[in-house]
């Protein structure tokens, strides 16, 4: 595979590595709460710990990036019309004809929280340069795409380029707790403006290469949709007592077996047309048997085995139906006390055709029993409700091969939430895709240790959404 980019210079990677060192971690609500286990740097707001581990980081961080891009691409913020909203950025760039909107281009400004720093190579925001990488927690999510979209943007107005038709920019700061200060308000207020695009782009899909079974080519797969996530709270109540005289089961042993039985009886799998499609998509790259089996795959004959099939990965089941992911447990107080309380927190990520209601009404008929009370806490949304593949998409997937020749391109949908969810319906195609090839080991890396970003990922970054400029100026 013959590479079409250079891997970026020292000033290009370096104001990337600058904006990896603003600790822009967004906190629960993007409040900004207290911290366990460090204290904060002096001078900050409390809560903030200037090594990332905390829950959130201060309104400084936020107004140190913002001066950041503000320095970093002047073009861009003298020429085009920007709103903020808290510290979510909205930039509007008129087209000669601006009644039309051509693209709207996401990214999020904000970074997940970092587990155990020491185990880092590098300390994780400390924007660290070599020869062939830029370190950093946000170095893939979602930095990188910030300054890809701005160096893209600041290179066009050199260049002298117009838009025929509007495009929109929309940073948010709040996308890893869900987006409800940031995309929302700025998806909110393009509703007001009546804008409808032609093309939403925004993270998501990747290319990888050796993650697809049976598949020697690297993929890139460009999603148009994303799973709906709910978190359920189980909870039950007793009268206590003394653990010498329990009754015939405790509310932790009636809890736990509602948890059971819930994992136990997940929701059924269902093979839904975006993930026949992409799977469609694959079978040439495939060897006999599949691609014969995955022939059949669009007119279902062949469906139940094929789920069957995705089923035995926690990857591929994922595609398949909606999936049950107990994660915490709690209740008693003491050994030797009967717990007068316990609940338990289940998340579901739900697959498109299924919905927060049928989910609360699967956990009631599985659990089966009347004195488990269930709801819904937290964020929650219902998946994208027609994941299909748009008009736009075509050319999304030609620059892609453009800049990465020899790889397979697919469709599929994002097993997490993403900004992307509350702008759907303002775009006739939607695309979450990012034409960077990562191995296994880096797609770890995301919310873990380690991240960190090549200097020529982030050139076919740069690159893409340069092209991809140049084609919407165009049309």
């Amino acid at each position: 595979m013959t590479d079409l980019v250079a891997p970026v210079d020292d000033v290009v990677a370096e104001r990337l590595a600058a904006a990896i060192r603003c600790v822009t971690v967004a906190g629960e609500s993007g409040s900004i709460e207290s911290c366990d286990r460090h204290t904060a740097t002096p001078g900050a707001v409390a809560g903030t710990c200037r090594d990332g581990t905390g829950p959130d980081s201060s309104d400084a961080e936020f107004a140190e990036l913002a001066a950041h891009l503000a320095d970093s691409f002047p073009r861009t913020h003298a020429e085009l019309e920007l709103e903020t909203f808290g510290r979510s950025r909205l930039y509007r760039w008129a087209g000669t004809e601006p009644e039309r909107t051509a693209a709207i281009l996401l990214a999020h400004q904000d970074v997940v929280p970092v587990d155990d720093a020491e185990r880092w190579t590098h300390p994780p925001f400390a924007g660290v340069v070599d020869s062939e990488f830029i370190w950093g927690r946000g170095a893939i999510d979602d930095k990188s795409r910030v300054l890809a979209i701005l160096e893209a943007v600041e290179g066009a107005l050199a260049a002298g380029l117009r838009p025929r038709h509007t495009i929109y920019l929309a940073f948010g700061h709040d996308e890893e707790v869900f987006g409800d200060g940031g995309a929302l308000l700025m998806a909110r207020r393009l509703r007001e403006r009546g804008v409808r695009a032609d093309l939403l782009l925004d993270e998501g899909g990747v290319i990888t290469r050796g993650i697809a079974d049976g598949v020697d080519v690297p993929v890139a797969t460009i999603m148009v949709g994303e799973k709906g996530y709910a978190t359920v709270r189980l909870s039950v109540q007793d009268v206590g007592g003394h653990s010498s005289m329990p009754g015939r089961q405790t509310a932790v042993g009636r809890l736990a077996r509602a948890v059971a039985r819930l994992q136990d009886n997940p929701m059924p799998m269902r093979l839904i047309p975006v993930i026949a499609d992409m799977l469609d998509r694959l079978r040439h790259t495939m060897a006999e048997p599949r691609r014969s089996l995955l022939r059949l795959a669009g007119n279902g004959v062949a469906a139940p085995l094929i789920t069957r099939i995705m089923a035995t990965g926690p990857t591929t089941e994922a595609l398949v139906r909606t999936t049950t992911a107990p994660t915490v447990i709690r209740g008693g107080v003491k050994a030797n006390v009967l717990p007068q309380r316990a609940e338990a927190l289940v998340n579901f990520r739900i697959l498109p055709g299924d919905s927060i209601d049928r989910v609360l009404e699967h956990c009631r008929k599985v659990v089966r029993d009347s004195g488990i009370h269930f709801e819904v806490v937290g964020a929650a949304s219902d998946p994208t409700p027609d994941p299909r593949v748009g008009p736009a998409f075509d050319l999304v997937a030609g620059i892609a091969r453009a800049i990465v020749p020899g790889i397979a391109v697919t469709t599929g949908i994002v097993p997490g939430a993403t900004d992307s969810r509350h702008y759907h319906d303002l775009a006739v195609t939607r695309c979450n895709f990012a034409p960077i090839l990562l191995t296994q080991a880096d797609i770890e890396s995301i919310h873990g240790t380690d991240e960190r970003i090549s200097r020529l990922n982030y050139a076919r970054l740069i690159e893409f959404n340069r092209r991809l400029l140049t084609e919407l100026a165009d049309r």
